[in-house]
């Protein structure tokens, strides 16, 4: 029951109570007021009989002296109390007005009888002695007669008295005894108000109230603090201690789920800020090693729960290659071909898991670990993948968080194809589109740097030239022209390798660096290459093309001279081999050719 319906019930049971102790106060004051009538009509008849046998005897003793005497101050006080009997017998007759009963007026009225019977009596024995018959007179008075008469008087008004006596006496213990029932019965209601009152203060004011909000006190100060990890008691009352109870709990759940919500806010604002870093980092990279080592670094930042690899499809667009890696996952292989992810085939994410319905990548294994794999695509061109496992103990990331790991996708495919759009375009710049070596600018801006930064070092060139090539084109096709040259470049890498770097210098020659290489060593490397592509026979579109031969010159810096000359000198003894008879390396300087000579295999 609600405090409001308890206080409204006890207000009305309180009004109640009051308005029957009252009316029973009022009842008892009426007994009281009965009691007390009934004491002064029993008072005030008693009174009346005591007058009426006093008057009598009076009177009686006033005409006696008046016989015997003769004195006429007695006659007066017979007349006297004539008077009075005169007006007793009014308030005789205002008895019967006081509510007696009728034996009591019965004998009241034999009273009256007898005292005027006696008094008719005593004024003819008075009359009886003014006339001289004074003997018969105090014969009268004193006689039998008059003496029964008297004697009647008082035994009628003894009656009377004891007839009133026995009623009043009964009106009084009826009156008082009344009077005593209702004194109780509203002291009686008294007592239950003020048992109703203590009730109300104890168990309304304060079981009810008082100890619930003295309770529910430091809870709403903790929580006016913000701190809602205090505990709210639930209080199922229905009331409005009740209802209070659960607006705490709401507030406090309200809190709490705001709580909630700013820290996924603030983690959503982090993840924000965490990506918005990244991207600008992704921008800035000019490698792909460094693309992979600022994914490496903040995808785990990003996503904690979340160990993953970045693939990136080789140059030949049929397998992915893990170029970076974090947290350590268990679970894909380093490379593996594109038809071995659903999400390649499918073109868009695709989760793996041997407990789910949908179907895992083979590069996955058997594993029951959940995989994400997220396509890098750029202008519709897939070029990679983002490939997340959950860590133990952690889950998959919800929906909301795979909306970033796309929007992540998305900016490192772009800044991956951003990438390899500038390593095309400067390889298009300093690459020749024909064979694959760097071009003659790539090779002007290699000297310049390198007579600049590092003059001192040992530098050798070899300055190589296809002999006879004009009759490729002209027999056999510019294709296979073509096909003659991109052998010879093919060669040139393959004897190299990493000792140094291959140019094609313009038309049919060709350049080659070696850094750190004295001009013995370059001689040495010349002649492995000259003889590799003169010992192997060439075939194009089903023809003959016979056997190739090239005619190299070797020059040295700095010992016989700067870098800015180093070109020009291996140049003139490429001059000197062709005019030699071609197919033959011959070393700057004509002091050199009797040190080293020169072979010729044609």
């Amino acid at each position: 029951m609600r405090i409001n319906e308890i206080t409204n019930w006890a207000y009305g049971v309180t009004v109640v109570l009051t308005v029957l102790s009252g009316g029973a106060f009022m009842l008892s004051a009426y007994s009281a007021s009965q009691e007390r009538v009934a004491i002064e009509e029993h008072r005030a008849l008693d009174d009346l009989s005591d007058e009426l046998a006093i008057g009598a005897e009076e009177r009686t003793d006033a005409a006696r002296l008046y016989v015997i005497r003769g004195e006429e101050r007695h006659l007066d006080d017979f007349k006297d109390d004539e008077a009075r009997e005169t007006r007793l017998e009014g308030a005789i007759k205002d008895v019967r007005g006081l509510g007696a009963a009728d034996a009591e007026l019965a004998a009241l009225t034999e009273v009256e009888q007898d005292a005027d019977a006696l008094d008719q009596f005593e004024r003819d024995a008075i009359t009886a002695y003014q006339n001289g018959d004074k003997a018969g007179a105090q014969q009268t008075l004193f006689g039998v007669e008059h003496e029964r008469y008297q004697s009647l008087l008082l035994e009628r008004v003894t009656r009377f008295r004891e007839l009133v006596k026995a009623r009043t006496e009964t009106a009084v213990a009826l009156a008082q005894a009344r009077s005593d029932f209702w004194g109780l019965v509203a002291k009686t209601m008294l007592g239950i108000t003020g048992a109703l009152f203590i009730a109300v203060l104890y168990f309304v004011l304060k079981r009810r109230v008082s100890m619930p909000l003295t309770r529910m006190t430091g809870i709403v100060t903790r929580l006016a603090r913000q701190d809602y990890a205090v505990e709210v008691p639930l209080d199922r009352r229905r009331d409005e201690i009740g209802e209070m109870n659960q607006a705490i709990h709401i507030f406090r759940e309200n809190g709490l789920e705001r709580d909630r919500l700013d820290a996924e806010r603030q983690a959503d604002q982090r993840t924000k800020d965490l990506i918005l870093q990244m991207m600008h980092r992704l921008q800035a990279c000019q490698a792909q090693v460094e693309l992979a080592d600022v994914v490496s670094r903040f995808a785990p930042q990003i996503f904690p729960d979340l160990s993953g690899h970045l693939y990136v499809l080789n140059e030949s667009r049929t397998v992915l290659v893990k170029v970076g890696t974090w947290l350590e996952p268990q679970h894909s292989s380093d490379a593996f071909p594109t038809s071995a992810c659903w999400g390649l085939r499918r073109g868009r994410p695709h989760l793996s898991n041997h407990g789910h319905g949908d179907i895992p990548c083979q590069h996955l294994g058997e594993s029951d670990t959940a995989g994400l794999c997220v396509p890098l695509t750029a202008q519709g061109d897939t070029i990679g993948l983002l490939y997340f496992e959950e860590r133990p103990g952690h889950e998959m990331a919800p929906e909301s968080a795979r909306l970033y790991l796309e929007l992540i996708a998305e900016n490192i495919g772009l800044a991956v194809a951003n990438l390899q759009l500038r390593d095309r375009l400067t390889n298009l710049a300093v690459r020749d589109a024909l064979t694959g070596l760097f071009n003659r600018r790539s090779l002007d801006e290699t000297l310049l740097r390198f007579g600049k930064d590092r003059p001192e070092v040992p530098l050798a060139c070899l300055m190589i030239d296809i002999d006879r090539f004009k009759r490729f084109n002209d027999e056999f096709g510019h294709d296979a022209g073509d096909m003659v040259m991109q052998y010879v470049a093919q060669m040139m890498l393959d004897t190299v390798g990493k000792a140094g770097t291959c140019y094609r210098f313009g038309g049919e020659e060709f350049t080659i660096l070696l850094p750190n290489a004295e001009e013995t060593v370059a001689f040495d490397i010349a002649e492995r290459l000259r003889e590799k592509i003169a010992t192997t026979p060439l075939s194009h579109g089903g023809r003959i093309l016979g056997l190739v031969s090239i005619s190299i010159g070797v020059a040295g810096s700095p010992a016989e001279g700067p870098v800015s000359t180093l070109v020009t000198r291996a140049d003139a003894a490429l001059l000197q081999a062709k005019s030699a008879g071609r197919n033959q390396t011959i070393v700057a300087g004509t002091h050199k050719l009797g040190e080293l000579g020169s072979r010729n295999s044609a």
